[in-house]
């Protein structure tokens, strides 16, 4: 007898959990209602997809060990992507103060476009002949309360619910748009819970040709203040591929960037440093200022429902959507997708009890993502749907204490790191290592100026010359 599983979307999310499931089932049938691209190009049905994406090193860790074959980080960096470690490849100037950068370089994240990634993900995945993608759409799920058995989806005629897959065991990775709650409603399953947190954030971005010897200047962000009781505005440059800058701006709620190219300049130089804004004053622009207003958190509480069907698995933004700002949403998905193929490695698709392991295994990632999304978030002024209570504001206290030593002690540093980078859970900024100059202060305090070398001080006076 044939086991099959279905993935509901052939994102990221999708991608992944199909990689989970190859050792376990004989088919693996991905359902997508988008064109898929040839190539490394964006699609419609990914509003977040021209904006910057930071895949951290727990999240790429998680991947490879799920895609078969030549490691994923080696076909992204022969693919065009740039490895950052972030401990000396970055300049980060946070509310109090630049980021020094230190001989150990930490951590590395990885930095290109979210088509290459994907188109990255997607080829090496479907090189196991046992994963196909169908274009179409889930309509809904089949079964009862008790076990989901497949999905309805939309017919090569496009007629709504005329064809059904019968299935082992059901993920959906459909993304922010997921319809799973009306879907179980159907079945006769309710009362998953849902927060939504909402800073209100907007994404403007646009690339850049890398002007001539500025091609190993760092990624340089300028973060936002969450402290400072005003909107949060933020702005990054950072490497992709073809030799290109992705600069993306962020403003929370009242202090949203401007989709014009002229307010796009000016909402950079206007930032608390204005770095990135002199970084491409002179440089060439190769796309018009693309805009995102999809940034809210949500998060659907699945794993504490208690009559859970079997055969029904939850993924990727089906489970949780983040603020993109944070750049744990794709690492997330992955330590997701890591649990579903341990899970079904041991006890095959359709084990009893598969399900509710899953979804408790996957909030352990979602939880520490969101302590750290929301934990900010819920500081912004016009922030709807949270405000922080008196627990919040302790953690608060000793997050902004923690992130002010960081910026002149290694130790404080490479545990925020391995933290943001999905290595380690939050309990690591509680160890005495970090918890001792965290009360007492950094060692040295937070460089006044970008921690420029020499060169990159030559490159930027070069840039400023050609921006006059």
């Amino acid at each position: 007898m044939t086991r099959r599983a279905v993935v509901i979307g052939a994102g990221l999310a999708g991608l992944l959990a199909a990689a989970a499931l190859t050792a376990a089932v004989d088919e693996v049938v991905l359902l997508e209602r988008d064109d898929l691209p040839d190539g490394p190009e964006h699609r419609k049905g990914l509003p977040q997809g021209r904006h910057a994406h930071l895949l951290m090193a727990g999240g790429l860790a998680a991947m490879e060990e799920l895609v078969p074959g030549k490691a994923l980080g080696e076909r992204l960096l022969a693919a065009g992507a740039h490895d950052i470690p972030l401990g000396s490849g970055m300049l980060a100037r946070t509310p109090d103060g630049w980021h020094r950068r230190w001989r150990h370089p930490g951590p590395s994240m990885v930095t290109c476009s979210r088509a290459l990634l994907d188109w990255v993900v997607r080829t090496a995945v479907l090189e196991d002949g046992r994963v196909t993608i169908r274009r179409g759409g889930a309509v809904a799920l089949t079964g009862d309360a008790g076990r989901v058995r497949g999905v309805r989806v939309t017919a090569a005629d496009g007629t709504d619910g005329a064809d059904v897959l019968d299935a082992d065991l059901v993920v959906d990775a459909s993304g922010r748009g997921t319809r799973v709650l009306a879907w179980l409603a159907e079945l006769g399953v309710a009362g998953v819970k849902e927060r939504t947190v909402d800073a209100g954030l907007v994404n403007a971005t646009r690339v850049y040709r890398v002007p001539e010897g500025a091609e190993r200047f760092p990624l340089t962000v300028v973060q936002a203040d969450p402290y400072a009781a005003r909107p949060g505005r933020s702005g990054m440059v950072l490497p992709i591929e073809d030799g290109q800058w992705m600069v993306s701006l962020a403003g929370t709620r009242g202090g949203e960037p401007p989709a014009d190219p002229d307010g796009f300049l000016r909402y950079l130089l206007d930032l608390p440093d204005p770095l990135v804004g002199r970084l491409v004053s002179g440089a060439e622009p190769l796309t018009g200022v693309h805009v995102s207003r999809s940034t809210s958190n949500v998060r659907r509480y699945v794993e504490k429902v208690r009559d859970w069907p079997e055969g029904l698995v939850v993924l990727g933004d089906a489970l949780a959507t983040f603020n993109p700002a944070y750049g744990q949403g794709m690492s997330v998905a992955a330590l997701g997708a890591g649990v579903l193929a341990r899970e079904v490695r041991r006890d095959g698709p359709a084990a009893p009890g598969l399900a509710r392991r899953v979804r408790r295994g996957a909030a352990r990632s979602v939880e520490a993502a969101w302590a750290v999304a929301v934990g900010q978030d819920v500081r912004y002024p016009a922030t709807r749907g949270g405000k922080p209570g008196a627990a919040d504001q302790l953690v608060a206290a000793y997050t902004r204490r923690m992130t002010r030593t960081a910026t002149g002690s290694y130790p404080v540093a490479a545990a925020l790191w391995d933290v943001t980078s999905l290595l380690a859970g939050p309990g690591r900024v509680l160890r005495p290592g970090v918890l001792l100059p965290t009360l007492t202060g950094a060692a040295l305090p937070p460089a006044a100026e970008p921690p420029l070398t020499r060169e990159e001080r030559e490159v930027l006076r070069g840039l400023d010359r050609v921006g006059v």
